[in-house]
């Protein structure tokens, strides 16, 4: 009945789901030189990509049609079984642990997919036999969320299918920050208003996005009061009108992938607070609904960010920033153009 409501009922349109994993777990779907995933790629029709570099979790996104997402998953929840299989053939475990798969889900959809009290959640578990957790918290540096599910292979094949006519039905809603893994070791120094990383024994410049991005944090110049201009993204904007606010994208969260040493100032600077007042008619753009912007302000900035409850009688809020010196600056930076 599902696969032909997903057939039949105008979803088996071209979708892309992220999967989360280790990049060095023995299950991950690479396979000896490629082979495995080239093999997934060829008899399920779906493209399948995992992601590159020296990191301890690697994004695996396959795109296709619905039907071809199902073929490609079918293959990499037996293949996680296999190799369960074979590594207990070494092992004193006497039950064999359930086969587990993390998506990576943009936070928007997430509420679609929980449904009213846990309603839907609860119907995918019932009728697919997986279980199904989606994390309380976003991914680091991003809008998106972890759901993991785990059961026998044909459960969890079962439990995508549900969770692709959710997300087909329930689209994101805004701009998503998708999940980037953090590379293993791969810091950021800044040194005469230039970025570099450190590759062996040599510092390396950075791309120029980076620099203008620490400049933004490290500015120790006050900001322009919400309702008025915005302040100038330096070396890239100039002055933005309140009207042409909501049209501006800054990338701002690459920031946040990298931790900054910074020359003349301790690795750690301590931590010091700083208090806004904003109006209480522009507190709900800023907190966003189910506060998913205040938390993607957080989570970009770095910084600790409080809003204090309406008081009676008042017409502002009070906000409670702390964090170093950089991150407060953000988080007003990233407040102010909200």
């Amino acid at each position: 009945e599902m696969e032909s409501k997903v057939s039949e009922g105008g979803l088996n349109v071209t979708l892309t789901i992220r999967l989360l994993m280790h990049g060095k777990v023995r299950g991950c779907p690479r396979g000896a030189k490629g082979e495995t995933v080239k093999k997934m790629r060829e008899e399920s029709g779906a493209r399948i990509n995992i992601s590159e570099g020296n990191c301890p979790e690697r994004i695996v996104t396959i795109t296709g049609p619905t039907d071809a997402i199902f073929k490609a998953f079918a293959m990499i929840a037996y293949k996680f079984e296999e190799d369960i299989t074979n590594s207990m053939s070494n092992s004193t475990a006497t039950s064999k642990p359930p086969v587990t798969l993390r998506l990576v889900v943009p936070a928007s959809q997430c509420g679609s997919l929980i449904g009213k009290g846990g309603s839907k959640i609860k119907e995918i578990r019932e009728s697919t036999g997986a279980q199904v957790q989606v994390a309380g918290d976003m991914l680091p540096n991003s809008t998106e969320r972890a759901v993991t599910i785990s059961g026998t292979p044909d459960a969890i094949i079962q439990c995508v299918k549900q969770i692709c006519v959710v997300m087909l039905e329930s689209p994101p809603k805004g701009a998503t920050i998708p999940y980037r893994p953090k590379p293993a070791s791969t810091p950021v120094i800044f040194a005469g208003g230039q970025a570099y990383t450190i590759q062996g024994q040599y510092a390396i410049p950075h791309p120029d996005q980076l620099t203008k991005l620490h400049q933004l944090a490290m500015q120790q110049t006050p900001f322009t009061p919400l309702g008025q201009t915005t302040p100038a993204f330096p070396g890239t904007l100039g002055s933005v009108s309140g009207e042409q606010r909501s049209s501006v994208v800054l990338p701002v969260p690459a920031l946040t992938l990298f931790p900054c040493i910074c020359p003349g100032l301790d690795a750690s600077p301590p931590a010091s607070t700083h208090e806004l007042t904003i109006p209480n008619d522009l507190i709900g753009c800023i907190i966003g609904r189910q506060g998913t912007k205040i938390n993607e302000i957080r989570q970009m900035s770095g910084a600790q960010i409080k809003i204090a409850n309406a008081t009676e009688g008042s017409s502002e809020r009070q906000i409670t920033i702390t964090g170093t010196p950089a991150n407060i600056s953000l988080a007003q930076y990233l407040i102010n153009a909200r």
